[in-house]
């Protein structure tokens, strides 16, 4: 649902490079919801040639040393945990990084319940323990890298690594066609497809713009690609979509300098997708529209206000309240997803987040460690700075606001805001589905995060909706309609 917030480069000892690949942390409250954040510390380069242990010294057992690691950390002693990094990865993660890091893990996946078994890599310049953790909500794999010193060289917890399967590509008797775009330079452009309806046109066009996180084009979570189906579904009746990396995909490094903001992470490439798509041969320049899920839709107003030649947006699951409240509501809300309860450690890492929350808002001193989440509380203001209900009042294009009610993150309190703010607005047209979940794809009962692993498809009928309402709108003088309660 909500935004990066904040990048910290992972390096690894040379030998582990393999193992774990250096990367950049890229957190966000809806990754921890779906259980893809569950990033607690990085990775730092090992210490040039540290001595190593003396003759006499006892064997280092690293197994050993893992599993009190681990022990320690889940046990809520991140103090010791931290007093074992070494020099690197210390000045990387904070002591109080790495606490918000288990509250995360507490809130977001629950009780641990059971342990695989370990696996080390030994080196001469040190050691890789690698060991699964399965817990209440969520399966991880925890990684602890080990000095020639002894020292905790490299400390994570992931998702485990699953097979991502091929795209599927386009049947040879669709009624579109796909191709390969840039938007921007070759140097920092980003990756781009686009899906082309046969024919003369010129057809009107769709940009996607992702939710948070270093989202792919295909906006993949788990087997679910919600942005493919999409993009497939409205090139079948007749619309263009170009579908594009995420800077924080494609360019991480570009947020090395702690500059990041909101609009950086969103809000900039989606006007320049929007420039692109409108330039290309076939597209109806006058009825460009943006379509974004979670983050992207709360960001759409803001994104047409930028370009008012937009035609209109349409809103998937958008946050309509302040993402910092609903950040806590989250984590309260997953700590009893499962058993019904808040546990005494799962209230603690929330009074934890809740404390870090009001710093940002009163405008304290505070390291990036300290922020929510352990992120920057610089890049929080700007996102705090962010109204979509306001923004989109000011805006004059039309809207389609769309919401599944088994959505368990963005759910009935921001879609009744909406509803209040424009119920009487002839602009804007609503749709609740009551079988959809936070990825537009159905299912039955409850919704719950162990969804996102499951693979499904975006629905036909919202598919099918969004291109009526687009087909709808006339380039100078959109149809407007409301609809739905």
């Amino acid at each position: 649902m909500i935004h990066v917030v904040r990048q910290i480069e992972r390096h690894l000892p040379a030998s582990h490079r393999r193992s774990l690949a250096p990367r950049l942390l890229l957190a966000s409250a809806l990754a921890l919801a779906l259980g893809t954040g569950l990033l607690v510390a990085t990775s730092t380069r090992a210490q040039d040639a540290p001595a190593p242990a003396g003759a006499d010294a006892p064997a280092f057992d690293a197994v050993r040393e893992a599993q009190q690691v681990i022990d320690a950390f889940l046990a809520g002693d991140t103090a010791s945990v931290h007093a074992r990094f070494d020099a690197k990865m210390s000045a990387a993660v904070s002591a109080e990084q790495l606490a918000q890091g288990l509250a995360s893990i507490q809130a977001g996946a629950g009780a641990l319940q059971s342990r695989g078994e370990p696996t080390s890599d030994l080196r001469e310049d040190g050691a890789l323990v690698t060991q699964s953790l399965r817990f209440e909500r969520a399966e991880v794999v925890a990684f602890v890298a080990f000095d020639k010193d002894r020292r905790i060289s490299g400390f994570a917890l992931r998702p485990p690594k699953t097979p991502v399967a091929e795209v599927p590509p386009v049947p040879a008797d669709a009624a579109y066609e796909e191709r390969e775009l840039r938007i921007g330079d070759a140097a920092t452009g980003l990756p781009a497809t686009l899906a082309m309806p046969k024919g003369k046109g010129p057809f009107p066009a769709v940009v996607l713009v992702h939710g948070s996180g270093p989202q792919d084009r295909h906006s993949t979570i788990g087997p679910n690609r919600p942005f493919l189906d999409i993009a497939r579904g409205l090139a079948e009746r007749g619309i263009a979509v170009l579908r594009y990396e995420k800077r924080t995909k494609a360019h991480p490094q570009a947020f090395m300098d702690g500059g990041a903001t909101i609009d950086r992470e969103t809000t900039d490439d989606a006007v320049l997708a929007v420039q692109t798509l409108r330039s290309q041969p076939g597209v109806n320049a006058k009825r460009v529209f943006v379509l974004g899920h979670s983050l992207g839709g709360m960001m759409a107003p803001r994104i047409a206000q930028r370009d008012t030649k937009i035609a209109g947006i349409v809103l998937l699951a958008a946050p309509s309240r302040p993402l910092l409240d609903i950040l806590i509501e989250q984590n309260k809300r997953l700590a009893v997803l499962d058993d019904g309860r808040i546990s005494d450690q799962e209230n603690a890492a929330i009074m934890r987040l809740s404390d870090s929350v009001k710093a940002v808002r009163d405008g304290r001193e505070m390291t990036a460690a300290q922020g929510p989440l352990g992120l920057s509380p610089e890049y929080w203001r700007t996102v705090e700075a962010v109204d979509p209900v306001a923004e989109a009042a000011r805006i004059k294009q039309p809207m389609l606001i769309l919401q599944g009610a088994r959505d368990i993150q963005v759910v009935d309190a921001d879609w009744q805001n909406w509803r209040e703010a424009f119920h009487d607005d002839a602009r804007v047209t609503f749709k609740l589905y009551e079988a959809l979940n936070h990825l537009a794809i159905p299912g039955e009962g409850d919704g719950s995060l162990a969804e996102y692993a499951r693979p499904g498809h975006v629905a036909p009928e919202l598919i099918g909706d969004v291109a009526a309402w687009i087909d709808a709108q006339a380039a100078s003088t959109p149809a407007h309609t409301r609809t739905g309660r």
